[in-house]
């Protein structure tokens, strides 16, 4: 696992040259959000968690589960079309490997739902030079400099299933003409509390991709081969390193505050809240470890 005083200075995270980026706009742009947004590591698997043991999966019975899983009902009238637009013409479909992390439940969802954070201390740590930026509501632009682009969006949000719908473009110096592609994601999570009082969390991404007919012969023969290399190595390496900053968040909170301070692609607010999400875990961890008083005794 990267903790944030070990991470080199040109650490392979997802989005990198030195990562195995896929050069489609809606696959580096799919692959790059199901990194950020499943925080899963190789943690002990407590057996009361679900789906807690599963592998990756590009099986029919996998994408039909995948399917009835997505709460369409919920979504929005027009988020709801661009979601079933990718069901009924999927490029190619993968549910990656379920993983469970040892993790704080408010910073596993506030990095989920701020994968800004995430991308901008790669960024301050001079790990990656991909850009992530909130451009509304639970709405991103991403870009990265080979030439991938794309908007990233959530159409639902709970705290056991999020659904994000990506509309990507790649137009670099290793295609021809531009490739795009849409694409949706379905994260299942699922918490737990053991005895030691610690918190383990378990996370199931379900991902569907749809490219345009220009670019499909070349996505299926030459790219969906390495796609789920690429995620699977990606989505653990960024998960190490959001276990960890969990966890120096719980340990040494000033380190993450500081850090806070340098995040100059995130918005003030958010910036004030990952500080203060930082001061309370330290705060709890100190109130844990601090031994009992008689009066507190009795």
């Amino acid at each position: 696992m990267v903790r944030l005083s070990q991470m080199p200075t040109e650490a392979p995270v997802p989005g990198t040259r030195k990562s195995r980026a896929l050069p489609l706009g809606v696959m580096a742009t799919a692959l790059v959000c199901a990194c950020i947004w499943t925080t899963a590591a190789g943690a002990a698997q407590p057996s009361s968690l679900p789906f807690a043991s599963s592998e990756a999966s590009t099986s029919d019975r996998a994408r039909q589960d995948a399917i009835r899983g997505i709460p369409l009902e919920k979504l929005a009238e027009a988020d709801r079309a661009k979601v079933r637009a990718v069901l009924t013409n999927i490029s190619i479909f993968r549910r990656l490997p379920t993983k469970v992390i040892d993790c704080d439940p408010n910073m596993y969802l506030f990095v989920l739902q701020h994968p800004d954070v995430v991308v901008n201390t790669w960024e301050v740590l001079k790990a990656s030079r991909l850009q992530l930026r909130q451009t509304g509501d639970g709405q991103f632009s991403i870009a990265e400099q080979s030439g991938a682009a794309g908007d990233v969006s959530f159409v639902y949000r709970s705290p056991d299933t999020h659904v994000v719908y990506v509309d990507g473009v790649y137009d670099g110096p290793l295609l021809a003409r531009p490739i795009q592609g849409r694409g949706v994601l379905v994260l299942k999570t699922a918490y737990v509390r053991q005895t030691n009082h610690r918190c383990y969390i378990a996370s199931r991404l379900d991902l569907f991709l749809n490219v345009a007919p220009a670019g499909a012969e070349l996505l299926t023969k030459t790219i969906a081969p390495l796609i789920g290399q690429t995620a699977d190595s990606n989505f653990l390496l960024t998960a190490g390193f959001v276990a960890s900053l969990s966890r120096t968040a719980e340990v040494n909170p000033g380190k993450v505050q500081m850090l806070a301070t340098k995040l100059h692609r995130v918005s003030p607010k958010v910036r004030s809240d990952f500080s203060e999400l930082a001061g309370r875990l330290g705060q709890k961890t100190s109130m844990a470890a601090r031994p009992e008083t008689a009066s507190e005794r009795r």
